[in-house]
């Protein structure tokens, strides 16, 4: 297998960059511009394999995406996606899969199949799949109840109260919420128990305000008129998930700082939590109108316990943070992290104790025990971008470091290595 060794930096002051764009802002607009009436312009979206997946299904429901200059011009579909008896692959694109999953059962024609890699088949999609034939969708799982790959067939939905629970994962709520404006009387949503992953669903919600649907958060849940998304102008922030690994550098490093000029330090993206988490281990954070944020530190972290609930996909990040931190880190409240590309929270912990350092599996998350001092190792990246990614930073500190296929990356930051070598120039 391919890998790619990472060595220390023994030198480090200062880091500009200009990061790609948001993966998870690019899925949703990506849906809601399908979906809507007209043409919209959508600048700057990542182009990486997760968003390709997703744009490249949508094209096979009748969706054009034109390239331009600075993005893609989307003609939309007015909310009626064309089920023409195609087989469509979605890799491991959880997000996207979900996504797509609903927005077929708005389809018109025969029947649409979706599938991906062997994880995104183990992935839990029952409690989608049980939500929308609630609503009359027509749902036929080929192989196993409950997972992919399906089958969807031309559905006449209806416009009832859907529950679901909180603590399920939140893109299945940011599923519903897409269709909710082409139900006939829209959608109403009842979250039983405390929502997990809050933020993603409020960053849905942002979108789809954008394209001029508005849903409505009530106390129990929400609520989505019946409507239209309008074609718009939308343009696509930096990633505040791929922000972390360069932000974190000081923190691991002990020293220095970073600038990413490109950051929205006032985001609704989950992951912009960072900043708040930086202060918190000791760091300075500095916000610039209108875009642009500086990390800078020196020493070694705290350690903290965090409660990362509504920002799991910073749990690498984090872990290798608390690696090096003083004491003993403690990351909690993600038990979905382990339905993620693969069982995040037992990778994460395998791969840690190969550098030595003392680790405590959790339900929800990971104990970890700070160090100076580190093993050389090689590094299994399990096919998980977040992993290959996280390691590649601390290896700046641990290393040096194997990091095994290192294209994983692909995933969600095509361009990662690239950015990443402009750490040692």
């Amino acid at each position: 297998m391919e890998s790619k060794i990472v060595y220390p930096l023994k030198d480090f002051q200062f880091l500009s960059l200009k990061l790609p764009s948001s993966k998870s802002l690019t899925q949703r607009a990506y849906i809601c511009s399908a979906l809507a009436r007209g043409e919209s312009l959508i600048i700057n979206p990542l182009k990486s394999e997760d968003p390709e997946l997703l744009r490249g299904a949508l094209c096979e429901t009748g969706v054009i995406f034109e390239e331009k200059e600075r993005g893609y011009l989307v003609k939309g579909i007015s909310g009626e996606p064309r089920l023409n008896r195609s087989r469509v692959y979605l890799g491991n694109n959880g997000t996207g899969a979900r996504f797509f999953l609903s927005y077929a059962t708005l389809g018109k024609g025969d029947w649409i199949e979706l599938y991906g890699k062997e994880r995104l088949h183990e992935r839990p999609m029952s409690a989608l799949i049980s939500a929308l034939r609630s609503l009359s969708a027509k749902i036929e799982c080929l192989e196993r109840e409950g997972y992919f790959p399906v089958r969807i067939y031309e559905s006449l939905l209806i416009s009832q109260k859907v529950r679901l629970p909180g603590n399920i994962s939140s893109q299945f709520i940011s599923a519903l919420l897409l269709i909710g404006p082409y139900l006939p009387e829209g959608l109403e949503i009842e979250i039983e128990g405390e929502l997990f992953s809050k933020s993603y669903v409020e960053m849905t919600c942002e979108v789809m305000r954008h394209f001029g649907v508005n849903p409505e958060e009530g106390e129990g849940g929400y609520i989505v008129r019946k409507g239209f998304y309008e074609g718009k102008v939308y343009e696509v922030p930096a990633d505040a998930s791929s922000a972390s690994y360069f932000l974190a550098i000081p923190l691991v490093l002990g020293k220095g700082r970073v600038f990413i000029e490109n950051f929205d330090g006032r985001t609704k993206q989950a992951d912009s939590v960072f900043l708040d988490f930086v202060k918190e281990f000791g760091g300075e954070v500095k916000i610039f109108e209108p875009l642009g944020v500086e990390i800078s530190f020196e020493g070694r972290p705290k350690a903290l316990s965090l409660n990362i609930r509504d920002c799991p996909d910073l749990f690498p990040t984090l872990a290798i943070i608390g690696a090096v931190a003083e004491g003993r880190t403690v990351l909690y409240g993600a038990p979905h992290l382990r339905y993620k590309e693969t069982d995040r929270i037992k990778a994460v912990a395998r791969e840690l104790s190969k550098l030595g350092v003392e680790v405590e599996e959790i339900p929800d998350g990971l104990v970890i025990y700070g160090r100076h001092l580190f093993k050389p190792a090689r590094i299994e990246t399990y096919d998980d971008h977040r992993i290959a990614m996280a390691f590649a930073v601390l290896a700046l500190r641990a290393g040096p470091l194997e990091i095994e296929n290192p294209k994983c990356v692909a995933k969600s930051f095509p361009e990662f290595w690239e950015f990443f070598e402009r750490v040692y120039t």
